[in-house]
């Protein structure tokens, strides 16, 4: 089904994960909670026509992998977290398309604030002869 076609949405909100992500030293030596919201589009006619976990994602190994990808290798940016979360979701060829929110609510801003996040949506190509760059919205 292409991307744009894609109209049932899963969504596993409020995963946690320990990330040693920022620009700052402190940042990256003690780590803060990042908090995941996904989103993703797929169609579920086929898992629901076979009630067979293999025939869907598997939300449980995604999770895993979300926080996996958390966890690991530092960057300075929540784009690159973020981006980096969007392509863990999308290596399933059934997800045509995701929305990653990632929440920072430590972040080291001097004011009091609720939140600091980042929304991306990413699709799949719905042709890979296109141009590089057609994965985005």
């Amino acid at each position: 089904m292409a991307a744009t076609g894609t109209t049932d949405r899963l969504a596993v909100l409020g995963i946690e994960a320990v990330g040693h992500h920022g620009v700052l030293d402190f940042e990256r030596r003690e780590g803060q909670r990042f908090v995941v919201d996904l989103v993703l589009g797929l169609d579920t006619r086929p898992a629901a026509a076979s009630d067979d976990l293999r025939d869907t994602v598997d939300y449980g190994g995604l999770v895993a992998a979300v926080v996996h990808a958390v966890e690991s290798d530092p960057v300075d940016l929540v784009e690159t977290l973020t981006q980096r979360i969007a392509d863990v979701c999308l290596t399933d060829p059934r997800v045509a398309w995701t929305e990653v929110t990632v929440h920072k609510p430590e972040a080291p801003v001097r004011a009091t604030f609720a939140d600091v996040t980042l929304t991306i949506r990413r699709s799949r190509p719905t042709d890979p002869t296109t141009s590089i760059g057609a994965d985005r919205d």
